[in-house]
């Protein structure tokens, strides 16, 4: 399966839209943008819609030429991968941006995994999550011409931004002349208005980072404290959701494990 690039189309999503504009809070100015070295387009890796709605709209004001990559194996079972995908590609075609579908890889993931199962969040397993998605994503930006990458990882406050930066700078030093965009999407408000944006787009709000094992621990921890562990999908797929995530998550522990 190869990657695959969807340019801009009439929307199609059965999705309904809740838009009041571009600009979450009133009276907002955003800061001009502009790319390191004079570029003139930027790749810009994508690891789900509500990260990515403010990022892109920063962008976007700033006139700047972009493809957003969607390159996210760790992301587990594929049904939670897949509502992530249909998310990010539904915001992308309403803002008329070009989506870069990248394969699953979901095998290769959990090979290179093997023995960090247990590794706390933002330890050297989350490393290597960020090493093999920034990898791919400077691959794909060497073939086609991109000579700045970008991700929105870093927008989330559950995420280590150095660990991020540090990954995003590795990969993109592979390439002469690639350069790494370490742009702070935190600063000036930026983690707010990303939670407005979700709220207007009214995003699916995914409650883990992504991985089985990242699902695991939560479930644990909030299981622990009387809570109801996650329903993947629950929004889209309704009750039945919830025992399809128990049966998933139990069988892919103990394959995987």
């Amino acid at each position: 399966m190869s990657d695959k690039e969807l340019l801009p189309q009439k929307e199609h999503s059965t999705h309904k839209e809740h838009s009041t504009g571009n600009e979450p809070r009133t009276g907002f100015q955003r800061p001009v943008l502009t790319l390191p070295n004079q570029a003139d387009k930027l790749l810009l890796h994508s690891c789900c819609a509500p990260c990515s709605g403010e990022v892109m709209e920063a962008i976007t004001a700033s006139g700047i030429q972009y493809t957003i990559f969607f390159y996210n194996p760790n992301i587990h079972p594929q049904r939670e991968y897949l509502i992530r995908k249909e998310e990010n590609m539904r915001f992308a075609e309403k803002q008329g941006i070009p989506f870069v579908d990248a394969d699953y890889d979901s095998d290769n993931w959990f090979e290179r995994a093997k023995g960090m199962e247990w590794e706390p969040e933002r330890g050297i397993r989350c490393t290597l999550c960020f090493d093999m998605r920034f990898e791919r994503t400077a691959l794909y930006a060497h073939e086609h011409g991109f000579s700045v990458i970008s991700s929105s990882l870093g927008i989330s406050r559950w995420k280590n931004m150095q660990q991020i930066n540090q990954c995003g700078v590795t990969a993109a030093s592979r390439y002469p002349g690639m350069t790494y965009w370490d742009y702070n999407w935190r600063k000036g408000g930026g983690s707010a208005r990303m939670i407005d944006i979700s709220k207007r787009e009214r995003f699916y709000q995914q409650e883990y980072c992504g991985c089985i094992y990242s699902l695991r621990d939560t479930n644990k921890h909030r299981k622990a404290q009387g809570r109801d562990i996650i329903r993947i999908g629950t929004l889209y797929y309704g009750d039945n959701a919830a025992s399809d995530n128990d049966a998933t998550a139990d069988k892919d522990q103990g394959d995987r494990g």
